[in-house]
């Protein structure tokens, strides 16, 4: 993640590893993935030039829902500016509710 955007990274990174202890992480498509031991996923990031967007993939269950509207009927994104993470503790709720869900397969 270039930038600014790797702080935003590793802020992300951290904020899933304690909201959920178990997540496995990968690498695919140049995005971080989050999820779960059986290769499903739950979360991914994305770098463009002015944001992370971070794509709840069953983001419509999500209560509050992320603000981000997507093609894909369950995603919902959020994106992350220079300016960092606005509100920490409603990510890290989306983050624990995100983590009881099903996974997604890729």
């Amino acid at each position: 993640m270039p930038g600014w955007k790797s702080e935003v990274g590793r802020l992300l990174d951290r904020l899933i590893t304690e909201a959920f202890p178990d997540v496995s992480k990968a690498v695919k498509w140049n995005s971080p993935l989050y999820g779960f031991t059986d290769g499903t996923w739950f979360l991914g990031l994305h770098c463009y030039t002015h944001f992370v967007k971070i794509a709840f993939f069953r983001g419509v269950q999500l209560q509050p829902m992320p603000p981000g509207a997507s093609k894909q009927p369950d995603v919902r994104y959020l994106d992350v500016r220079e300016e960092g993470l606005t509100d920490e503790a409603l990510f890290v709720e989306w983050v624990k509710q995100a983590s009881q869900l099903p996974g997604v397969k890729m």
